[in-house]
């Protein structure tokens, strides 16, 4: 049995814990290798997420022997940064991080083993909202928030929330096989077990939304038919403004120039037609209007990390596997 320790404190995420611990807890009854899972915080006892939700952590530091780990991992939440500031539980960290075969956090769950020296000299990621944070108050860290999950070495952080299931899908998958984690995914009615270095961000996210109708005009013809021509004159003759005063107000209220959201779009909607259908990549470049597959693989791959067939096989598996 291997012992999967979950590190809570006032103020947690609760689905940084309950998603992950579903996780384990279906792939320790889907296979002949169990886990066992506890949940421990300062002290035993009902322990307020951020939601008002109580848990009740069955261990105090001091009931739990941090030698006893096999994998560590520790919840985000807004009362993290009060959890950096107890010497006991940081203290308690370090020493089960030590002993562990492999020590993860779950969004800014990051925070807590920085805190306790873990993360010293490594990649790293946490919820894109907090990357600023964990730069500035861990300068020896390379923080990346644009993948998923990271591992280095024995250690794994992910993104926010439902990353945390991503996270320990795959480190089902480490101890237990594909097999294992594509049944407990099935299971949990979790579409596809995304790729660590699959972005955090997609257009819905990371785009803010035009707040003019001229603005908002051409953000509809884009997501309205990705592979039309929509070059700046195009916009621009759409929207009624020059080309230099679209490019402007289009960046003031999207975020990004017009050229770019193009692409995002366009990889937005090669992802849903890779997943859905088996359409040439080719022939998908063409109509999504990127001209070429080559192209088309260097967007893909530049925003999500990963190749256009190796998104589509991860697919292809989880319906083998239905």
């Amino acid at each position: 049995m291997r012992r999967v320790v979950f590190v809570i404190f006032e103020g947690f995420q609760s689905l940084d814990l309950t998603g992950p611990y579903e996780v384990f807890q279906y792939a320790g009854h889907l296979s002949d290798g169990g886990y066992d899972c506890r949940v421990v915080a300062p002290e035993a006892g009902p322990v307020a997420s951020r939601s008002g939700l109580p848990v009740h952590a069955s261990y105090g530091i001091g009931d739990l022997d941090p030698a006893e780990v096999d994998t560590l991992v520790v919840a985000g939440g807004v009362g993290v940064d009060a959890a950096c500031e107890d010497p006991e539980l940081v203290g308690w960290v370090r020493r089960a991080a030590e002993g562990a075969r492999r020590a993860a956090s779950v969004c800014s769950g990051a925070f807590l083993l920085a805190a306790a020296g873990v993360l010293d000299g490594r990649r790293v990621t946490t919820h894109w909202s907090r990357e600023r944070g964990l730069r500035e108050a861990h300068p020896e860290l390379d923080v990346d928030c644009d993948p998923i999950f990271i591992r280095d070495g024995p250690v794994w952080t992910s993104a926010g929330v439902t990353a945390g299931m991503d996270l320990a899908l795959a480190l089902v998958e480490d101890d237990l096989g594909r097999d294992v984690a594509h049944a407990v995914a099935r299971q949990l009615v979790l579409f596809l077990r995304r790729p660590g270095s699959q972005s955090q961000f997609s257009v819905p996210l990371w785009t803010a939304r035009p707040a003019s109708d001229p603005i908002r005009a051409a953000v509809s013809a884009v997501e309205a038919e990705p592979g039309a021509r929509h070059s700046i004159a195009d916009l621009a003759d759409r929207c009624g403004l020059s080309p230099r005063h679209l490019q402007r107000r289009f960046a003031d209220e999207v975020g990004v120039p017009p050229a770019a959201y193009v692409e995002r779009v366009r990889v937005e909607a090669a992802r849903r037609a890779l997943a859905e259908g088996d359409e040439p990549v080719e022939a998908l470049a063409r109509r999504l209007g990127f001209g070429t597959g080559e192209t088309l693989r260097r967007s893909f791959h530049r925003h999500l990390g990963v190749a256009p067939s190796d998104y589509r096989e991860r697919f292809r598996a989880m319906k083998e596997y239905a």
